[in-house]
Parts: structure tokens; sequence; C-alpha cells
């Protein structure tokens, strides 16, 4: 009997709330608030000398007593244009604005929060920005943070959910971007982990792992797609 793969019958997006920690670390934590979709949204929260900054939130019942182990939040910052997600939501209960990167389009009027930019740092975190991509065909708009501890959030280019993997990846590109992998904007990094807005985080050999995306991104694109294709007639 052929066993279905495991996101058969998985809500691509949303479904029933259940907060489950990922990525913890001494700079931060992250987490899924709906870990039964396909999508597998992830947030962070980054704990700075400037504060906690919460990054591409999803709400769900308990992630306030998170962000509490950490301390106080000072701001939600979005790194994808269409990652408003629940940014405005998180960031009224705490009463701190959204940040959004300055050259970002687009993006503030559909906010029902203060919003703020933020140009090569957030804030005084220490998290540097990386323009990884910023085009209008498609249309995408995305940062990325690079902190002092070498940890690398990349909200879309690259993740570990299973439509962003093909073959034994441990991070993958993201399919649109397969034909031209962001590696100007993160390929000298050398990072001890990457975050990811889809997935968990990898920590174990992280600056291999980013390599391996970037660098086969193109020569693995036939079966990335042959994948993608296969979950969407399953799914």
């Amino acid at each position: 009997m052929r066993v279905p793969p495991p996101h058969v019958g998985m809500p691509l997006k949303g479904g029933r709330a259940d907060l489950r920690e990922i990525d913890r670390w001494d700079g931060g934590l992250g987490w899924i608030a709906y870990p039964d979709e396909r999508m597998q949204r992830a947030s962070h929260a980054l704990d700075t000398d400037d504060g906690v900054w919460v990054i591409d939130p999803v709400d769900a019942p308990g992630i306030d007593d998170l962000l509490a182990d950490l301390g106080e939040v000072t701001g939600v910052a979005l790194c994808l244009d269409r990652h408003k997600r629940d940014a405005a939501t998180v960031a009224r209960r705490h009463d701190v604005p959204v940040a959004i990167p300055e050259w970002m389009d687009g993006v503030a009027s559909k906010l029902d929060a203060p919003v703020e930019r933020f140009g090569h740092e957030l804030g005084d975190s220490g998290y540097r920005v990386r323009r990884v991509r910023d085009a209008s065909l498609p249309p995408w708009q995305e940062a990325a943070l690079y902190g002092p501890d070498d940890t690398l959030l990349v909200a879309e280019a690259v993740g570990t959910a299973s439509f962003f993997r093909a073959g034994d990846e441990r991070l993958g590109v993201h399919p649109m971007l397969r034909p031209i992998p962001p590696r100007d904007a993160l390929g000298d990094l050398t990072p001890e982990r990457v975050l990811v807005g889809h997935g968990e985080g990898v920590f174990d050999d992280a600056t291999a792992a980013l390599r391996d995306a970037l660098g086969g991104a193109r020569r693995r694109l036939p079966a990335a797609y042959a994948k993608m294709v296969r979950e969407m007639v399953l799914g």
C-alpha cells in the first residue's frame, strides 16, 4: 500500500493554532503558530542590546508569555513586503511601532499600526540589513538580517519547509528564485545559524548548508519543481 507523504491533508496556511517553540539560542527564539500548515510560517524574537525585536510574527495564544521570557519588546519588524502577517496586531498589543526597511514600498499603508523606517541596521540591535531583493517582476522586496553573533535571518529567499528543498538539501532557495539565487546578497556570509521565515532554522554547519543551497539552486531546479508539482497535486 502506498503511504502518502506527511503533508497530504495539511492546510496550506492556518488551521488550528498550537504554538510550537523552535530555534532557541542565547540571542532569541522562534515559533511556529500553526504547526499543521504546509507553509510552516516561522516567526522570531531577537534578544538584543536594543531590547526584543519581533520579526514577521504570526500571532497565536501564548506568544506574549514566550516573548516575556526574553524581556521587553522594543519593536516589530517586517523583512518581506508580503509578510504583513500579524505584525500590526502584535505591535499594538505591545505599544510599539512596526519597522520597515526604508526602501520597501507599498507596505506601510496596509498596516493598522504606527510605522517607522530602518536603514543599514535594525534600530540599535546590532543586526545589519542586507537587501536580498528589490524587484517589480516578480514583485518582491526582501531584507535579511545578520547579527553580531553570526545569526542570519532570511524571510523568504531560503527556507527549510518542504517546498523549498530538493533532494537532500537541508536549506533550499525559494522555487521562484532558483534561476537567480541571491548569491550576491548572502554568499559572502558565514553564519553560525540560519533562521528562516518558513520552517525551522539550521543550527548545524549552517554556513555549509547556505553555500550548498545557493550553489546548487540552479542545478537542482528540475528536481525542486517536480517535487513542488507533486505536492500541489497530492496536497
